[in-house]
Order: structure tokens, then sequence, then C-alpha cells
């Protein structure tokens, strides 16, 4: 009798725990349901909205362990072919990696990601070192730092008359404005300089905004140009990307090419790049993404620092206007208030407050071609992460200042600076 209850028991409770786990099971399959439904309504919504480049950003950063763009990412868009011709090597210097860096600046570089970094001192190869398995053939995002490249791109083009001057209206070129009254009074210049008035939100995490949508988005010519002004151009500086992006519109029509084979005819191959570079495009039919992506190495984004530093001479070519360079370095003071830091020109950042003076090419993860003229010293990072933390060291990012003053540390220990060659002859 105590077996046969024993075995009713068992019975019961196996039919229990079978109702119990259909029971489960439904709930599951209805939350799936809902999930998948909510889904689908999502996309729907992202697509009906025009924002379903946040698909595309949340497969490319979230998916992949990013929170934003990262350097490696010119693989997954497509991309123009910047070719180079006749490779020119950096000469090397006679302390060529005979320096140790310092303490400091090793942390520096180790603690937020660096992959590549190169000093040039006197226009020859001085330090250079790789991290993480990257070497001087590895390709990483330029960022921000395209923005430069774009306004020497268009000192070339105000050159070779294709463009006026920097003072000619922005719908001599973009009709799509004509009835637009602020952009009417906006000039290819303020573009540059960052004082156009445009209607940009600046964010390179927030997925739904301009910035974000002209980075992972298909058609970036027609997102810039359904965006119109929203205050008086010629005043304040406002850093945008989208104005960049504009001026990138502006030279594919005044030119008739695109912005890549521009660079590389008129400075890619005459300055002798080592390498290849890669410009990303918003699609393979598309335009390059002017304000960001342009993807090379050390060695070769660092030759743009020095074409500066020789006020657009290269080897007795002069690339690039004297007048223009200078205009380029010098900070706009109109677009600043009285007392304010003038850390902006045409698409260079400055502080000539900071002993030694500097100027430079600057990327959103701690992308940097700093020059400094002085000592006729470039230096070039490329990395992860930029070091943002507030230290009180200048008014651009913190790790500007870290760059400038160890390598200037390194190069009085080792009696390279001009002042103290000036010392010894004079002994």
């Amino acid at each position: 009798m105590n077996q046969k209850l024993k075995c009713n028991h068992k019975f019961f409770k196996l039919q229990y725990y079978s109702i119990q786990m259909s029971k489960f099971r439904k709930i599951i399959l209805t939350i799936l349901k809902v999930f998948i439904l909510l889904v689908g309504v999502i996309v729907g919504l992202l697509y009906l909205t025009g924002n379903q480049y946040i698909i595309r950003g949340a497969q490319l950063t979230y998916m992949k362990g990013h929170d934003t763009a990262n350097i490696d990412d010119y693989v997954d868009f497509d991309n123009n072919i910047i070719l180079s011709a006749k490779p020119q090597p950096w000469p090397e210097h006679d302390m060529y990696n005979k320096i140790e860096l310092t303490d400091t600046l090793t942390a520096e570089l180790e603690r937020f990601g660096t992959v590549g970094f190169f000093v040039a001192k006197d226009g020859e190869a001085l330090w250079e070192h790789y991290w993480d398995g990257y070497s001087d053939k590895s390709h990483t995002n330029s960022f921000s730092m395209a923005k430069s490249v774009v306004t020497m791109l268009l000192g070339k083009a105000i050159e070779q008359r294709y463009i006026k001057s920097l003072d000619q209206p922005i719908t001599d070129f973009l009709p799509e404005y004509k009835n637009d009254p602020l952009a009417q009074k906006c000039t290819v210049g303020d573009l540059s300089a960052m004082t156009s008035g445009y209607d940009w939100t600046e964010d390179y995490y927030l997925p739904l905004n301009p910035t974000a949508k002209a980075y992972y988005g298909r058609n970036i010519e027609k997102q810039m140009l359904k965006r119109g002004f929203r205050q008086e151009p010629g005043g304040h500086f406002e850093y945008l990307s989208g104005n960049t992006q504009l001026l990138g519109i502006i030279l594919e029509r005044a030119v008739g090419i695109s912005m890549s084979q521009y660079l590389q005819e008129e400075f890619w191959q005459p300055m002798g790049m080592e390498d290849d570079a890669y410009w990303s495009k918003d699609d393979k039919k598309g335009m390059e993404k002017a304000y960001c992506c342009l993807n090379s190495n050390v060695r070769d984004f660092g030759k743009f620092g020095q074409l500066l530093l020789q006020d657009g001479n290269w080897n007795g070519r002069q690339i690039l206007d004297s007048s223009f360079v200078k205009l380029m370095v010098t900070p706009n003071s109109k677009a600043f208030n009285r007392g304010e830091h003038e850390r902006y020109g045409y698409s260079i950042w400055t502080d000539y407050e900071h002993q030694p003076n500097f100027y430079g090419l600057m990327g959103h993860l701690g992308q940097r071609v700093i020059v400094v003229p002085d000592e006729d010293l470039v230096i070039v990072r490329l990395g992860r992460t930029k070091d943002n933390r507030n230290m009180n060291k200048g008014f651009l990012d913190n790790d500007t200042y870290y760059f400038v003053d160890e390598v200037m540390k390194m190069l009085r220990e080792n009696n390279l600076l001009k002042e103290q060659n000036v010392k010894e002859t004079a002994n």
C-alpha cells in the first residue's frame, strides 16, 4: 500500500512539474514574441523617421564592445584609396631612437592606449615607437585631423582659382541655400574657421544626433543640405563637424573631382607619402566623410605638420601658399571674445600662450600632429583614447601639454634644443 502511495505521489509530482514547465515555456514564448514585436516596431520607427543609421551604428560600436567610433573602423566602411607614388622616407636624425622617453611621457602614452608615437626634429625622424601590434604601416583613423587637411585642400583650390577666396559666399556652390537669408551671409572661410552659424549638434556618443548620422548614415550630402543655419555667420567660434562636411561638398563641386583624388594629386604624391591612405565614405557611390576618417600612419600624418612648419614648402616646391599656411596657424581673433583663449585659426588648434608655443591637427580620440615652430619640432600621436582630465595645464586637451612638455624635456636632457646649440656655439 505504501509503495502504491509513493508511486502516485511521484506521478502527481511529475505532472505538476510538467504543468509548471509548460506554463514557464508559454511565458518565455510570450516574452520573446513581445520582444520581437518591440524590436520590429523600433526598427520600423527608425526607418520611418530616417534614423536607420542607428542600427548600423549599434552594429559597429556597441556590438563590437565600443561606445563610440574606433581607430580601426575604416574596414567597416567603403573607402576611396589615396595612392602613394614615389615615397620619400623621413631622413633619420643622428640620435634616432637613441633617446629614452621620460617616465612621465611613457606612462601617459600607455595609460590612454597609444598605438604609435613619432617625433621629428629639424625635418628628421628622431624617435618612434608602436604598441599592441601596430607598426609604421598600420592605418588608423585621423578623426578630426582630417578637418585640417580639408582646409589645406581649400587653400589649394583658392590658389588654383577654383574658389575665388575665403570670402566667397557658399551659395555660389550650394544653390540649395539660395533662399536662406543666414546662409547667404556665410562664406567658405566661415566653414573653415567654425564661424558659420550652421545648425548642428556636436556629440560623439549620443546615438540620435547629426554627428552620429553623418558617421553611420549613407547619404551625407543629402543630410547636410537639408539642415539650415541658426545664427548669423561670421560670429563666435563654435566647433561643428558639419561645417567641414559642407566645405567638402563645396570642394567637390568646385574642383570637379573627389577630395581623395585632389589630395592625391596635390599633396600625397608630391610630398612623397610612404603608403597609400584610405578615406572612408558614406556609401560606395557616395562621398568622403570630410570632417573625419582619413586613415594613415604616424609617418605620413607627420608630414602634414612638417609642411605647415615649412610654410607650405616641400623640398623646394611650394605645395601650399605660405600666406595661406600663416592664416591657418594664426588664431582667428575676431571669433573670440575679449579675454577668451584664442585657440583656433582656420581648422588648426593653437596655443600661443604656452611656452613653447604650438599648434596642431587634433582628433576625437587623441589623434595629434603637434608643431612646435621655435624648435622645428613635429610630434605625432595615434591611439584609442585621449586624456581629457582637467589638470590646469592649458586650455586644450590635457595630453597635448604632456606631449609638448615631456618631449621638450627629452630634448633638453640630450642637448638638442636650439637655445642650447646657440650657447654651445657662442662658447
